[in-house]
């Protein structure tokens, strides 16, 4: 039974009728494990929203993980960080729904000892070197040279157990640090905002261009009535998030989706576009990416 948008019939006929491809096509879908985007993709992974003709095959992953496979080329539709996004935007194009926007808030510089400063020659470490937390520490901090990089759910026990001075911790992080007896140093996406007076483009869906406005704008829309189906199903899609969180505690679930699950993420504003551009010019002032790249495009939504 061909779905798109789980209750809301005339709007699904609308939408199936904007790709109907003549043999099915499969996809390679991956995705973070990180709360906000199980809770986004939820009706998607349990096909509960559906589109007429295309199978999702989906693969669950770190995000640098998922950095990575985009650039081997593995992957149809992405999770990426945004810094990342910018890199492959010569293959890939952003999906207007899924996209992670800060406001006021990312990831967060972490010391193991209190009021300690970093300096260069501190080991510092952050969760892949296209992750955009990575991007933001080589911006904000360009004097202490080069960070040293493993999975997210690593840095805090590093940092615990002496093997780190500092970390850049992202996701959940933000919420459990303190617990772990760990001391803040920056809100990395503060002192963005404070910098630029924009918001912080955090990760987005990226989709390969050579699959075409049709398929992009009906993707779009299945997103879209998948993270509706979320906020109206909160219980049940809180089995998915439960699943695949680092963290499992429920309330710092919710707080994760509550922050980073917005308006922008059902569909980015004009506001996150000048803020995507901003992080590219950043990323070029600091070499993270070469100045002649050309810029990240959207992909197409209207019907």
């Amino acid at each position: 039974m061909p779905l798109l948008g789980y209750m809301q019939p005339t709007a699904a006929a609308l939408l199936l009728s904007s790709f109907q491809p003549s043999r099915p096509v499969k996809l390679r879908v991956g995705i973070s494990t990180c709360p906000n985007d199980t809770f986004a993709f939820h009706a998607l992974l349990e096909k509960l929203v559906l589109v007429e003709g295309v199978e999702l095959d989906f693969v669950l992953a770190d995000v640098e993980e998922l950095n990575q496979r985009l650039d081997l080329g593995s992957l149809d539709v992405a999770k990426a960080s945004c810094h990342a996004a910018l890199i492959h935007g010569h293959r890939y194009a952003l999906l207007r729904s899924g996209a992670a926007i800060g406001y006021g808030v990312g990831p967060l510089l972490l010391a193991r000892e209190p009021d300690r400063t970093p300096r260069r020659g501190d080991r510092v470490l952050c969760p892949g070197a296209l992750t955009t937390a990575t991007l933001l520490f080589r911006t904000l901090y360009p004097e202490l040279g080069a960070p040293e990089h493993c999975v997210f759910s690593e840095i805090q026990p590093a940092l615990r157990a002496g093997r780190a001075d500092f970390g850049v911790v992202i996701h959940e992080g933000r919420f459990t640090y303190r617990d772990a007896g760990l001391h803040l140093v920056a809100d990395l996406g503060d002192h963005w905002e404070e910098r630029t007076g924009a918001p912080l483009p955090l990760g987005g869906i990226l989709v390969r261009k050579q699959l075409g406005g049709r398929l992009h704008r009906a993707l779009h829309r299945a997103l879209q009535a998948s993270i509706d189906y979320a906020w109206d199903h909160r219980e049940e899609v809180l089995t998915t998030m439960r699943r695949h969180a680092q963290e499992h505690s429920d309330p710092v679930l919710w707080k994760h989706v509550e922050l980073y699950v917005t308006d922008d993420t059902r569909e980015i504003s004009r506001s996150a576009e000048l803020a995507l551009r901003a992080l590219a010019d950043a990323a070029k002032r600091c070499g993270a990416m070469p100045s002649s790249m050309s810029p990240l495009e959207l992909a197409p939504a209207a019907l």
